[in-house]
């Protein structure tokens, strides 16, 4: 079924058809309450929760300390899976959540990935059912979609999720991404939006920007593979229009025109140097034993196959258009703030 058709279905259910009584004060208007981050202390959390505050009161949820947080953020510092969250939505009449707080570090064990994000998760959807918050938004990646040599040019929200094959961290970010759409059809009356951005550069810590602040960026020999960056402030602003009312359903997000990545590299001024593929395949795998790199083997695939999104939906039906250009968004992965 089309996500088209998936929203024309959903979007008419009434709360009288699903039988449930809406919770005490849920009629208030939404624009005039607080909306949940979790994973506020993240980098692109800061930089969301700053765009917010000025108009929106924002309530942060995170186990990492907030440093410079704004006195009008309100932030508790604990973890989602923990009773103390329900007390948030028990106390509070939220308009939204957005999720950030999914876990991104390949050297975590399975077992606390799943636990974190899966878990953790699951835990949060049942608090936005049972405390009837109006509009849930769930930062996923196009990276779910993978890397893959029969890729077609540009990917659509229909396509199928393929980038958990050979890499576990990227498992859950799927399944993560898969629980939010079953909660799509399981409870129409809240607005779930799932966004699914191309690799995000800037200030943040993520593989993409860690990548291309190597003094000296590796390259597959033979390989040279068109990718798509966004810039994190623009996807803090489809973020941002996500929040509208009447938003729901799935939405890539790119931002300025694909380009070679030894364009892409070329743009940092930083030097890349060609390795074979089957070099590259026998020595990261030691050099990540050994902690002296911080990627993984399977993102090798990232550096050696197309994985291009369409995201005509997000700017027809968000209005997201990407504020920055080719050159900035690269050159924003040494900007430290």
């Amino acid at each position: 079924m089309t996500i088209a058709l998936l929203e024309a279905t959903v979007a008419p259910m009434s709360e009288r058809m699903l039988g449930r009584a809406r919770r005490p004060g849920a009629d208030t208007d939404p624009s005039l309450r607080p909306i949940l981050i979790t994973g506020i202390c993240g980098r692109l959390g800061r930089r969301l929760a700053r765009r917010l505050h000025r108009e929106r009161r924002v309530i942060g949820v995170d186990r990492r300390s907030f440093d410079g947080r704004p006195k009008d953020i309100e932030h508790h510092q604990i973890d989602i899976r923990r009773k103390k969250t329900q007390d948030i939505f028990r106390q509070e009449q939220l308009a939204a959540v957005v999720h950030l707080g999914v876990m991104h570090d390949p050297r975590a064990s399975q077992m606390e990935h799943h636990s974190w994000n899966l878990a953790g998760f699951q835990r949060l959807l049942e608090f936005v059912a049972q405390y009837d918050v109006p509009k849930l938004i769930v930062l996923s990646s196009a990276n779910a979609y993978g890397p893959r040599a029969d890729n077609p040019q540009f990917i659509t929200e229909d396509a199928p999720l393929l980038g958990g094959a050979s890499f576990s961290e990227i498992r859950d970010l799927i399944e993560v991404d898969m629980l939010a759409q079953s909660f799509f059809w399981k409870h129409p009356q809240t607005e779930t939006v799932i966004l699914r951005p191309v690799h995000i550069l800037g200030s943040v810590r993520n593989a993409p920007s860690n990548y291309l602040r190597l003094n000296v960026i590796p390259t597959l020999l033979g390989f040279d593979p068109m990718v798509q960056v966004i810039h994190q402030d623009d996807v803090v602003s489809a973020i941002a229009a996500a929040l509208r009312p009447g938003v729901r359903g799935i939405f890539n997000l790119a931002g300025p025109a694909p380009l070679p990545l030894s364009r892409v590299i070329d743009m940092t001024g930083r030097a890349r140097a060609a390795i074979p593929h089957f070099v590259m395949q026998t020595i990261i795998p030691r050099l990540w034993r050994f902690r002296a790199t911080s990627f993984p083997a399977p993102e090798l695939d990232h550096i050696r196959y197309v994985c291009m999104v369409d995201d005509t939906r997000a700017r027809e039906i968000l209005g997201y258009t990407h504020q920055h250009d080719i050159q900035e968004t690269v050159q924003a992965v040494d900007d430290i703030t």
